[in-house]
């Protein structure tokens, strides 16, 4: 048996342990470890070969838990469940409504710029979707929405945290293709703001045409900029998270925590209690340890995948292929939405990426190469930026589609009255939404591309 042939194998017995329902760290770290042990048993004997596994396998978490890039994690987490625990989401969703209420659907509007608001200091989709269900729901109820709407706004608005920076899925992207975070986190920022203008163009559109989303009117300019106050402390992180990375003025985790002592201090300031912080350290600790244990178990399985050669296989295939390089790009995509529908977002990623991202570098040129020179009109980096925010997007899309649809069932988790399959239902147009995003970003790679090339 060839080690490509045992990479094969043990692929096939770990998409066999996810559909059982186990859980991708702990499905990787296995087969990572049983592959390792096998590919050196092949070369040393099974004793030999046993122990060099499993030292191999025993230095990862280590060697990567000490890397300085992952350290951005948790003050961006950090930054997210200050803000809630403060009631900073409250105070966004306020000033929203006064200000975008009176358009066509206009409390969905608001809770749409609400959470790509609230995106920008969280990067948590999952979070984002539990925290507007809680605030945005019952106001959009009695103003007379249904609750299909107002389940799927919050669902799909939820997703936009995936690409608005802070984001902790590029993070982990950047991490893994060994690209600079700072320019994956601004490239996110006008598609998260082009994705959210979608957004808003379907809801004004739905509601005009259904007539179930009223227009909220009533408020005066002097109401109106009484709310303002309240988003000052979200504004600032924001400004000072994005001026970080723009002028390279401190590195991705020294803008993070910067962002997180701003927020504790304007908590504290609003009467923050010392409960609520343990609260927030707690939930910020679990979601870290979470995210690094998948990164953990996984990368023992990248390390694998290594010597099986895989990668390289699969890249050679990927280029061989007699297609137009946009429609091979067009079926990676397509199969991303097919996997999503069965996986987590960062665990699908995580997963992919070692065999993926070789193929679609090495399908434009190389990582070297010149933008004149590659299929997609694009450097070799610019191309690893392009294809994050695009695999990051389709990530988001997988979040409000069926089976798995994890901000869907967390909506209908914080909401026991609205049943999942009305939240799916309601989330057809954003659906539709999305995938205008995607081909906006595929026609026009200058929307992801900009912002990084003027950081220079």
């Amino acid at each position: 048996m060839t080690p490509f042939e045992v990479g094969l194998i043990m692929t096939g017995v770990l998409l066999v342990l996810v559909v059982l329902g186990v859980r991708v760290a702990f499905a990787a770290a296995f087969t990572g470890l049983v592959g390792l042990i096998v590919l050196f048993s092949m070369k040393m004997g099974f004793e030999r070969g046993f122990f060099v596994a499993l030292k191999m396998a025993g230095t990862i978490p280590h060697s990567k838990s000490v890397t300085y890039a992952l350290s951005v994690l948790p003050t961006f987490i950090l930054i997210g469940f200050l803000a809630f625990y403060a009631g900073f989401t409250k105070q966004l969703f306020e000033a929203a409504k006064r200000w975008l209420g009176w358009l066509p659907g206009g409390m969905a509007v608001g809770t749409v710029f609400s959470t790509a608001g609230f995106a920008a200091v969280s990067g948590a989709s999952v979070a984002t979707a539990a925290v507007f269900a809680r605030v945005a729901i019952p106001e959009m109820l009695n103003a007379g929405y249904s609750k299909r709407l107002s389940a799927a706004v919050v669902a799909a608005g939820g997703t936009l945290a995936s690409l608005i920076p802070p984001s902790a899925i590029l993070v982990i992207y950047a991490i893994l293709v060994e690209q600079s975070v700072g320019k994956l986190l601004i490239a996110g920022f006008l598609p998260g703001v082009f994705s959210a203008l979608i957004y808003v163009g379907i809801i004004v559109a739905v509601a005009s045409w259904r007539g179930d989303a009223p227009a909220i009117k009533g408020f005066t300019w002097a109401e109106r900029f009484e709310s303002v106050p309240g988003t000052l402390p979200i504004i600032a992180v924001v400004g000072i998270i994005f001026c970080s990375f723009f002028f390279g003025l401190a590195t991705p985790t020294e803008a993070g925590s910067l962002g997180a002592f701003v927020v504790l201090v304007v908590a504290f300031v609003k009467g923050m209690k010392p409960k609520q912080l343990g609260q927030a350290l707690h939930e910020t600790a679990k979601l870290t340890v979470m995210i690094f244990t998948l990164i953990w178990g996984v990368l023992v399985y990248v390390r694998f995948l290594g010597f099986a050669g895989l990668p390289e296989a699969f890249r050679d295939f990927i280029v061989a292929l007699e297609f137009s390089p946009w429609v091979v790009m067009i079926c990676i995509l397509l199969g991303y939405a097919v996997l999503g529908m069965f996986m987590d977002a960062i665990g699908m990623l995580i997963l992919t990426l070692p065999v993926v991202y070789p193929a679609v570098m090495a399908l434009n040129g190389g990582e070297g190469v010149s933008a004149a020179d590659s299929a997609f009109g694009m450097s070799g980096e610019a191309c690893a930026i392009w294809f994050g925010i695009l695999v990051v997007k389709m990530a988001e899309l997988c979040l409000i589609t069926p089976p798995i649809g994890l901000n869907c069932f967390v909506v209908s988790g914080v909401r026991p009255d609205i049943p999942v399959q009305e939240v799916f239902r309601g989330c057809v147009p954003f659906f539709v939404a999305d995938v205008l995003t995607i081909a906006g970003l595929l026609a026009f790679p200058s929307i992801i591309t900009i912002l990084p090339e003027l950081m220079g």
